[in-house]
């Protein structure tokens, strides 16, 4: 399978797609521009991220549903919590189910109602971010790992984190994010 995402991506990133195509390499994004996108979210709309350009932008990317309760908990606690969630900061949870299988998930477990989720189905947006073959992926080309991102107001990556231990990272990113 990881040669199918490998061929996927070098044909995205040829410029075959009409959309902007960029990537950034993991480690070394710090103070690269973060690539653009426009994901589903969970309440059906469209999050593009160039939107948020002013804000703090918080994404996590993980192996979502199959990842139980790990990435569950993760999840709900960045959606709910407030100092990562507010005028000057939106935080995302990037999946690559689809948002059906979460349609699904939410309707039985109700302490996640809050989570942000966007649906990166065809890992598009996981190869840009080079997240499927860090270090915490446990489907390595796969999966995403469960990889952190702060983008700064001016789009431009400020923050990154690969995180294998899986914890809840709350307290963490509003720290760095009051340092920037």
């Amino acid at each position: 399978m990881p040669a199918l995402i490998i061929l996927i991506g070098i044909f995205w990133f040829s410029g075959a797609d009409s959309k902007t195509a960029q990537k950034v390499s993991f480690d070394s994004a710090i103070g690269k521009q973060a690539p653009d996108f426009e994901l589903q979210s969970i309440d059906g709309n469209f999050v593009k991220l160039s939107d948020y350009r002013g804000k703090f932008v918080v994404l996590f990317f993980n192996e979502g549903a199959m990842c139980y309760p790990g990435c569950w908990n993760q999840i709900a606690e960045l959606g709910k919590d407030d100092r990562l969630n507010n005028a000057d900061v939106a935080s995302f949870s990037v999946v690559i189910d689809k948002k059906s299988t979460w349609d699904e998930i939410l309707q039985k477990v109700t302490q996640m109602k809050e989570s942000k989720l966007l649906f990166d189905a065809d890992r598009k947006v996981s190869l840009s971010y080079d997240v499927l073959s860090v270090e915490s992926s446990m489907h390595p080309g796969y999966y995403p790992g469960h990889t952190y991102f702060i983008i700064g107001r001016d789009g431009s990556i400020k923050f990154v984190l690969d995180d294998p231990s899986m914890g809840i990272r709350n307290d963490e990113l509003v720290e760095i994010i009051s340092k920037l």
